[in-house]
Parts: C-alpha cells; structure tokens; sequence
C-alpha cells in the first residue's frame, strides 16, 4: 500500500515542499531510508543524517525545513504526525472473526461473532467480549471479566478478578491484570491474608506493556483512566489511580493506595511508596524516589547519577560524615546564644 505525498498532507494537515505525486509506502530512519521511504526529524540529535537521507520524504518542523535535500512534510509535531503516518502505512496484522477449536469459553460467557479467539484461549463464566476484540493464543479471561469493543490482547495475558476493560485497550504479552494486591497484616509474629475484594477498571485507549502487573484493589478498585500508556515491567499495587493520558516509563513500582493524576510522566524505574498523591501535570525523571505527595505540577528528580568508583567512594565518605559535622554546627550555635553571625 502507498500513499501520495499530496494525499499525506491534506489527510494530517502538512504544508508541502516537494512534488505531491511522489509516493511512499513505508517508514525508515533517516540514515536507513531509501526511495519509497517516509523519514522524520523530531530530535536535534539526528539532524546531522538529515543532509544524506535518501528517503523520498521527511516529516519535519518548519525550523528545520530548509536543511531537507529532499521533499518535506511540514508539521508543529513532527513526531506525532510521524506515528499517525506510520499507523496508516503499517496497519498491522488483521485476526479472523472466529474461535479457534482448541480455545475453552465458559457457555455462559459473552463472545460475539465478531471477536477472534485465539489458540487455547479460556474464557472463564460470565466474561464478556466486545465486538471485533482479539484475544490471542494462551490468554485467560477469568469469571465475570467485562472487555470493550475493539482491544487487542496479545499472547498470554491474564485479565482476572471481574476486572473491566473499555474500548481500544492494547495488552501486551505476558500481562497480569487483577491478581490479588499484596496485603498482609501482622498477626502474632505471623502474617495473616487481607482478602482483596476489589477489582480493576481500565479505560478506553489504554496501552499496557509485556509483563505488566496491575493489581485488584483490596476494597475498592484500582484504576487505570482512559488513555493512559504503561510501558513494560511495571507494578502497579492495590487501589493505585492514574489519571487520564498519563505515560508511565518501564520497571517503575508504584505502591498501594497512590493516587497519579492526569498527563503525568514518570520516568524509567522510579519507585513510589504508598498512599500519597501526585497532582496532574507532574514529571518525574528517572530512577527516582518519590516518597511525599507532591502538590505542584512541574519536574522533580531524586537520586545520585553514577560517577567514577573512586569519586563515588569520596562522596560517600563525606556523605556519612555530614551528621558529625551538623552536630559540631549545632554547638557552635549554642556557645554563640543561638547566633551565628557572632
């Protein structure tokens, strides 16, 4: 399938420079790129493969338009115009209406003619598919599980606990979705289980990435708002919130009872602890530690990059010494009546 450079840019709203009767019928980067091929320039970094791209088109801001030797695709947002080019010249694989024979689904669940089931598949009692969803081969939708029309849900994913899934949900591999949250309390130098009673809502347009894990709430629900983009190896506790077209890094663990608000951007592996709250429009870089709620939009970071071993080592030696050294301030303070300026 290819496109006219013309019908791009009326269809996602480009200036175009260059010859609209051009065609492409495939993405590459710019380095990569040949005739036939849609690039884009979105990161300064890459601007120096700009000059021999051999691609028939680039997507590009109009800063940077003159430096292409080649047609331009002119947008405020180059790299999101990108990927809605790249969907419709890539749309990936169709699935067959139909339940594959060795699939297992509960008499009583709801599967609509429209939905592809997929290899040893299980759809427990109750469950309910919309139209036109795909679940694929080694998933388990457990009892009462509700899923809207339109998702996909690739190979092994596990969607338990009567949790609900809106419209246009995509699961990636290995995904655990309603299991039980992790909730124990002392009891007499044991530990005794607090039944998790809740379940999982997730809302229309959200992605989850491989081997994701959202837990069931304990009372109420965990609950993921429409949007909301998840990237791989993330653990997401009992009775968390994330507010709506929140992004959310890989291996970053978010403790019980936190509340994340709405277009928030949490960096790789970040840790947050439990029942705080994160107002909307907050960044937190990666490999942070977010131990208070944070009331004000804007970025935030924590934790030391890595430095050279030895200068490391300096740096925590002093790091230790700084209680002595706040101690010996205090009592300089005391000798001069409270005022250091004596």
């Amino acid at each position: 399938m290819s496109f006219a450079l013309g019908e791009l840019a009326v269809r996602f709203g480009c200036e175009l420079r260059g010859d609209p009767e051009l065609r492409v019928e495939r993405v590459a980067t710019l380095a990569g790129a040949g005739p036939g091929d849609l690039g884009f320039l979105a990161n300064p970094l890459y601007r120096g493969q700009l000059a021999a791209t051999r691609a028939t088109v680039v997507v590009i801001d109009a800063a940077n338009a003159a430096l292409s030797p080649v047609a331009a695709l002119i947008s405020a947002n180059p790299y999101a115009t990108y990927a809605r080019m790249a969907s419709l010249l890539h749309p990936g694989p169709t699935f067959p209406a139909g339940v594959h024979s060795s699939a297992v689904i509960d008499p009583s669940a709801s599967v609509p003619a429209s939905a592809s089931i997929g290899a040893a598949a299980v759809i427990g009692a109750g469950a309910l598919v919309g139209e036109r969803t795909r679940i694929g081969p080694g998933c388990l939708i457990g009892d009462g599980v509700s899923i809207g029309a339109d998702c996909l849900l690739h190979s092994g994913v596990t969607v338990i606990g009567a949790a609900q899934l809106g419209e246009r949900v995509r699961i990636n591999p290995g995904v655990v979705i309603g299991s039980d949250g992790f909730g124990f309390a002392a009891d007499a130098g044991g530990w005794t289980k607090v039944p998790q009673l809740g379940s999982v809502r997730i809302g229309a347009d959200v992605e989850i990435g491989a081997n994701t894990t959202i837990d069931r709430g304990a009372i109420g629900d965990t609950v993921i708002e429409a949007g909301a983009k998840l990237d791989n190896q993330i653990q997401v506790a009992h009775n968390v919130y994330i507010g709506a077209h929140t992004v959310i890094a890989a291996c970053v663990g978010i403790s019980g009872s936190t509340r994340i608000g709405a277009r928030c951007m949490i960096g790789g592996a970040v840790g947050i602890v439990g029942h705080l709250d994160i107002c909307d429009d907050v960044m937190v870089t990666g490999m942070s530690m977010v131990a208070h709620s944070i009331s004000e939009p804007g970025v935030y970071s924590g934790g030391i990059p890595a430095e050279p071993a030895p200068l490391w080592r300096r740096l925590v030696g002093r790091f230790k010494r700084l209680d002595g050294l706040a101690e010996r301030v205090r009592r300089l303070e005391r000798g001069n009546n409270g005022d250091p300026n004596r």
